[in-house]
């Protein structure tokens, strides 16, 4: 059982109350973020991108890292200036997310203009929180995921991020005095506000909005039910909907069937997921799942949405808190996520990324071997998807069968997210990953054999204790002969909860010497880039456009399907062929005519 949001009398409100969004963190938090937005949403409330019209103010905080805590702390103190003690109109504050895991008690204590605190588990008690009751009306549609165009006065919703700045609030104290002066800006050029998701008039142009063109071919249908059938989650022999309908018989939430892995349930007991550290935090773990019947609100660029396959974490890295933040691993059900995709094609979204805090687990839970794969199979042949990608990967788990799907089917992206943190086998025994660097070639190897013109991304982290300068050569030498595509350095954090953080002093590395890593393995990864996008020059790619070009107005900026969003190069656009304008959202061809370190530039062609 979860525990009930820590709650204070509710403030009256309109009838239809504003509510504001901040998201902070990672796409698994967005996806809870869209989540409480439906919620809130289907209960009556009206959403608004404007802080400062808000009646509520909700901040979905992260926790992870020092970086993320201390922006964290600074969003609540900014949000709380437009409370209407403040001069602003917003009646009530609700944190949410990572922080309050941590930090339930904390919160409440130092920031004492917070209303109401709700954990990562906790999601349904948004409404609680917002001083909300279930309206109790019946949605009869099957598409709960509500579309972006749904305001009856016009404005639409829109999630605000905000600029990291380098302030010291966290360690010791949660809150400082600092005063946070900062502009809210939008999290991408993909505001609700920017794209609602059908167009008014899909006939104008089909790829952007396209009618979702139910197959009556057999062979699509059989394969989709055949995928279902073999993992358990169709009735015996009850026949699917046909693919742009909602899966009745999985439309049921996903909490009361939750199961979880051996290896969870081994190192719960050996207190893996202790949070008797964290004074204030409950001692009940998180275990909700969305489902498919879940209301959500998408806040993504209107052709893309991620879907959230799995939550929780088991696995015993010593430099990360996240087991104790979400708990322990959890699956949804197959066709549950299969209606979900099924729901978010109907509405004109042609990409898909499956997220999860490790998507190879996937299925574990549920008896199955190779889930992933096997839920690739089931989505890879929807009707209308363009493009099928997953993120983060667990290396020992990208077996034989996973590469061989991602080559089989043209819908998904040849991209494979695989986290490494070091390539040092000292270093990976002390972060209890194991593996080495011979041990990451080989599997990169692999893939690269199985999947021809597939790109790898991966992570490391680099002044762990205890890494030599030895170990950071190791790292180096590894960098240089994998060739990585796409690459992104973490200094260490010391987390109070984490293994590492109780690890002996004399082995901690200086901040400086941490600092210096970072800086030395990006400018070996700098000239593995340069090399690696030079040889792009002159392909022909399909390409999603997103708009203007965040760097200036007089490019504009898109993906291919080696590109997920958000965290990877771009690719510049700067001649629309025959196009007079382009549309975002919609997939072009294009060929790419010059490189540079990390982006590339194309001009359209069809």
């Amino acid at each position: 059982m979860t525990s009930t949001p820590i709650l204070e009398a509710p403030v009256p409100v309109a009838t239809r109350p504003k509510v504001g969004f901040v998201s902070l963190g990672c796409p698994k938090n967005l996806v809870d973020s869209e989540v409480m937005m439906g919620m809130l949403h289907h209960n009556g409330a009206e959403l608004t991108p404007r802080a400062e019209d808000a009646e509520i103010i909700v901040i979905n905080t992260c926790s992870f890292i020092d970086s993320a805590k201390q922006e964290s702390v600074n969003t609540i103190l900014e949000m709380v200036q437009h409370k209407t003690q403040n001069g602003g109109k917003a009646q009530r504050i609700v944190v949410a997310g990572c922080l309050v895991e941590r930090y339930r008690d904390e919160i409440r204590k130092n920031i004492p203009e917070v209303d109401a605190v709700v954990g990562t588990g906790e999601l349904e008690g948004i409404l609680a929180a917002a001083g909300l009751t279930p309206s109790g009306h019946a949605n009869n549609s099957p598409f709960t995921i509500l579309p972006q165009g749904f305001s009856s006065v016009g404005a639409q919703p829109q999630i605000e991020a905000h600029i990291q700045h380098d302030l010291s609030v966290m360690n010791p104290p949660l809150v400082d005095d600092t005063t946070v002066h900062r502009a809210l800006v939008s999290r991408a050029p993909s505001a609700v506000s920017q794209h609602s998701r059908p167009l008014a008039n899909p006939e104008s142009d089909a790829e952007v909005a396209p009618q979702l063109r139910i197959s009556s071919e057999r062979s699509i249908q059989a394969e989709i039910a055949k995928s279902l059938a073999e993992t358990g989650t169709t009735h015996g022999e009850e026949p699917l909907a046909h693919a742009g309908d909602h899966v009745a018989h999985v439309s049921h939430p996903d909490k009361p069937a939750i199961s979880y892995r051996a290896e969870g349930d081994a190192r719960e007991q050996s207190g893996r997921f202790s949070r008797e550290a964290w004074d204030g935090a409950t001692a009940a773990l998180p275990d909700y799942l969305y489902s498919d019947a879940t209301p959500r609100i998408l806040t993504t660029p209107r052709a893309s949405a991620y879907i959230k396959i799995a939550e929780g974490c088991d696995h015993p890295c010593t430099f990360c808190i996240i087991p104790q933040l979400r708990g322990k691993f959890r699956s949804r059900r197959m066709g549950s996520i299969v209606a979900e995709a099924q729901n978010l094609i109907a509405q004109g979204v042609r990409e898909i990324t499956l997220i999860g805090q490790d998507t190879t687990c996937y299925g574990e839970d549920l008896g199955l071997k190779d889930g992933l794969a096997q839920l690739l199979d089931a989505l890879a042949v929807l009707p209308g998807l363009r493009w099928l990608r997953f993120l983060y990967t667990y290396p020992n788990k990208v077996t034989t069968r996973l590469l061989e799907t991602m080559a089989k089917h043209d819908t998904i992206a040849k991209y494979l997210d695989v986290p490494l943190q070091h390539a040092s086998p000292a270093v990976l025994k002390r972060m209890k990953r194991g593996g080495n660097a011979q041990i990451f070639l080989d599997l990169i190897a692999k893939a690269r054999r199985i999947v021809p013109g597939i790109v790898v991304r991966t992570s490391f982290i680099v002044g762990f204790p205890g890494e030599t300068e030895a170990d950071f050569e190791e790292l180096c030498a590894f960098v240089k002969a994998a060739e990585i595509d796409w690459l992104g350095v973490f200094t260490y954090s010391d987390e109070e909860g984490a293994k590492a953080f109780e690890l002996a002093s004399e082995l901690k590395v200086p901040k400086r010497t941490i600092e210096a890593r970072r800086r030395k393995l990006m400018r070996i990864q700098q000239k593995v880039s340069m090399k690696s996008k030079a040889a792009w020059v002159g392909r022909e790619i399909d390409l999603l456009v997103e708009g203007e070009s965040e760097e200036t107005e007089l490019l504009w900026q898109g993906r291919t399907p080696l590109h997920a969003p958000e965290i990877d190069g771009k690719v510049l656009i700067n001649d629309f062929g025959p196009h007079e304008e382009l549309v975002p959202g919609t997939f072009y061809r294009a060929e790419i005519t010059e490189s540079h370190d990390y982006d590339v530039v194309a001009r359209i062609i069809e």
